[in-house]
């Protein structure tokens, strides 16, 4: 088995909770090759660095994966089937981080950095 990050961009037009059904689907056809998820992030909607598809905002979604080769072929093709899904990417790493990914360390920066602001204010 090898290790894998999958990274989604879900359009911006798909509500939370869609977006959390379209990942635990993902995660469902993982499980059914034999494969594990290990870590599922959202990232919640960001801006793209550029326009994909016309859409300027995304969903962000990672998932950490244990699998064979067939079943991360499985998912890739899924993921380039699915209309919801304007984006994605598969990395093959050599061992899978349980931390929180970058961007979410990111976020919760930010969401600190406004937290200090706003009571600064105050």
């Amino acid at each position: 088995m090898k290790f894998y990050e999958v990274v989604f961009i879900v359009r911006s037009d798909a509500s939370s909770s869609h977006v959390e059904a379209l990942a635990g689907g993902f995660v469902s056809i993982v499980r059914e090759l034999g494969g594990e998820v290990t870590k599922t992030e959202f990232c919640g909607l960001r801006h793209l660095s550029y326009p994909i598809k016309k859409n300027k905002r995304g969903h962000y979604v990672l998932l950490n994966v244990t699998s064979d080769s067939d079943g991360v072929a499985e998912l890739e093709r899924r993921l380039r089937l699915d209309e919801d899904v304007i984006r994605s990417l598969i990395t093959r790493v050599d061992k899978l981080d349980n931390n929180p990914s970058a961007l979410m360390r990111k976020n919760f920066r930010d969401v600190q950095s406004r937290d200090v602001q706003s009571k600064e204010q105050a």
